[in-house]
């Protein structure tokens, strides 16, 4: 694994000396999108899933299965990282340029991007689950993995194969479960309690017909 970051010093090295040159409030809006960004995600889950209380039991089942589906993606990616030993670039390369955002410690290892992986996650959970809204996520989780980079602390490596795992873990997720969650939103919007059917609303005509991509 050792090797593993040489193949990408180059590019980090390229990518970090641009930053450097970019306005230094491109490089604060960087700072923030890089830390921040995933907020417009659970945005979005929240808002698919108030979208879809008056849509089909299937379709909100896929709602509430996105931040799910990006949970598990997170949390493989931190198994991976627990696994290997990778320092951070900001650490590791040589004449590499400070990095935007402060470098974190030794012992918090760089492979793969779990921002990454959360991105690529969300993404694709998001895209399963709202007809239209790939054009929106997949640039998002883009933008966020090259933020990575740009700020100095992972390789591109790193969130290459962090969005790839994420994406692969949520829609693993999401085929998995489907069934038993529209089961689970079925019978909960039948259910005498109030707060029960709120959560899950009382079903009507979805705002679009939800395709079933992973049937």
């Amino acid at each position: 694994m050792n090797t593993l970051p040489h193949l990408s010093d180059g590019l980090y090295l390229d990518i970090a000396r641009f930053a450097h040159s970019t306005p230094h409030w491109f490089q604060k809006l960087a700072e923030v999108w890089t830390e921040l960004g995933l907020l417009l995600f659970a945005v979005l889950f929240v808002a698919g899933w108030w979208r879809m209380r008056r849509g089909s039991s299937d379709a909100m089942a896929l709602a509430l299965l996105a931040p799910l589906a990006t949970a598990f993606g997170y949390l493989v990616s931190e198994a991976l990282k627990s696994l290997i030993d990778e320092e951070r670039p900001c650490r590791a390369v040589a004449g590499a340029p400070v990095s935007l955002v402060a470098c974190p410690p030794h012992g918090d290892w760089s492979f793969p991007s779990n921002h990454s992986a959360i991105a690529g996650a969300a993404a694709v959970a998001l895209a399963l689950s709202w007809r239209g809204i790939v054009w929106l996520t997949a640039p998002m989780a883009l933008l966020m993995a090259f933020s990575r980079v740009f700020v100095g602390v992972h390789y591109p490596h790193d969130v290459t194969v962090g969005l790839l795992a994420g994406a692969v873990v949520a829609f693993v997720v999401v085929k998995a479960a489907r069934r038993p969650v529209r089961a689970l939103v079925e019978s909960a919007r039948s259910s005498r309690s109030g707060a029960v059917v709120w959560c899950v609303g009382r079903g009507g005509v979805s705002p679009a017909p939800v395709p079933d991509p992973v049937r």
